[in-house]
């Protein structure tokens, strides 16, 4: 194998390109959006597990270095009274979405990757047992040995490969975010407070210059994201304001004194896709096996896909091996990832009943030390070095 496509310039598809160079196979990235999917106000975290997949491709670093640490979070009731707090494990950041784009494509570039923009895929088809031809809106195609759709959860990618693919499952809620320079409450460098509110779970975190990132989860009927697009920040902030007035916790504060753009996205996973490649084409990341943002782990998770697929392209002789080899090491732990999110997501925002629940048993569990639950996920560690054999191997290793 000498070349492949790949679909989507989001977090996955240039850290999968520089997988596959360090392998030595090129790869180039084609993104429907013109310039860049910027996401203004949106953020997220790279857990310990995404930081190690990015330091087996070199690139670990330039993200420690332009994002802010993520080492323990604080739980509040609604009521504003403090339920414990948990460490985070291993080395966390937080950063905002578009940041991490600009960095990997920043990083990507100068190693030779060519990414093309306004090159949203239409359609593929297979040339034999050999090549994949990738058909774009714009009249264009290209012929490739392997096509990996890195597209995220609305993955067009996964629908041409499997026409009877599961569509997305809504999980009957938003998650709505901004920042403010102006807030009245912030938390020491490092610190996340979530709130569980009466209509809403809510968290934030102070960077070092003094803005405050904040997220409200709430919920919603699904919306399309053209309306949630169309919906401006003055309609966000009111509606928010509204859910969040009978809690006493900072979050409606914060939220009013927001003067940034502040955006809403739909939550939606995937708990099982029962195809993942089919010939010289497969996906991965959220594509595969989206996860609700509760966990925090999507993006880590996407990033190991990446340097695994890159390692088992890199070590098997024919692609349809490497391809049901990487879906056989992977499959496993991101379904579980994607259970795992979703009880969390149950958790969030529940009745009354459960709610005084939760808030009596939650300072009980965090008093009874730092079990840590999350440790399967965050301490896997990817060893370059180690070769992919067969099915039953694995490139990597779990401490």
């Amino acid at each position: 194998m000498t070349h492949a496509v790949i679909i989507g310039g989001g977090v996955a598809g240039p850290a999968a390109a520089m997988a596959l160079q360090q392998a030595g196979i090129e790869a180039t990235v084609h993104e429907a959006y013109p310039t860049g999917a910027d996401d203004v106000g949106a953020f997220l975290n790279l857990m310990a597990n995404g930081i190690d997949a990015l330091a087996a491709i070199g690139a670990d670093q330039l993200v420690i270095d332009h994002s802010l640490p993520a080492e323990r979070v604080e739980f509040l009731a609604g009521s504003g009274r403090p339920l414990g707090a948990v460490p985070i494990t291993g080395t966390a950041r937080t950063l905002t979405r578009a940041a991490l784009y600009r960095l990997l494509h920043d990083e990507a570039t100068p190693r030779g990757i060519t990414i093309h923009h306004g090159k949203r895929l239409i359609g593929l088809s297979h040339s034999g047992d050999t090549h994949v031809t990738a058909r774009f809106a714009d009249n264009t195609d290209t012929q490739t040995d392997l096509l990996i759709g890195a597209d995220g959860v609305h993955s067009t990618t996964r629908g041409l490969i499997d026409p009877a693919a599961p569509a997305p499952r809504y999980l009957d809620m938003i998650t709505v975010c901004g920042y403010t320079h102006h807030s009245p409450e912030t938390t020491p460098v490092g610190t996340y407070r979530m709130a569980y509110g009466r209509r809403a779970f809510a968290g934030y975190t102070t960077d070092p210059d003094g803005t405050t990132w904040w997220f409200v989860t709430i919920p919603s009927r699904e919306r399309s994201r053209t309306e949630l697009a169309a919906t401006t920040s003055q309609q966000w902030k009111r509606h928010l304001l509204e859910l969040l007035a009978r809690d006493h916790t900072p979050l409606a504060s914060i939220v009013a004194a927001c003067d940034s753009t502040i955006i809403g996205t739909g939550a939606y996973d995937i708990p099982h896709l029962p195809t993942w490649h089919h010939h010289h084409a497969i996906v991965l990341g959220d594509a595969a096996h989206a996860a609700s943002p509760s966990a925090g782990h999507g993006a880590s998770l996407a990033l190991e896909d990446a340097v695994i697929l890159a390692q088992c392209l890199r070590d098997l002789p024919a692609i349809p091996e490497a391809l049901a080899t990487f879906e056989h090491l992977r499959r496993s732990r991101a379904e579980q990832l994607v259970a795992t999110s979703a009880k969390m997501t149950g958790r969030a925002i529940p009745g009354p009943l459960t709610r005084r629940v939760r808030d009596a048993l939650l300072p009980l569990l965090l008093r009874g030390g730092p079990r840590n639950t999350s440790a399967w996920l965050t301490s896997h560690h990817i060893d370059w070095h180690i070769p992919v054999t067969d099915t039953t191997s694995s490139a990597t290793t779990t401490e």
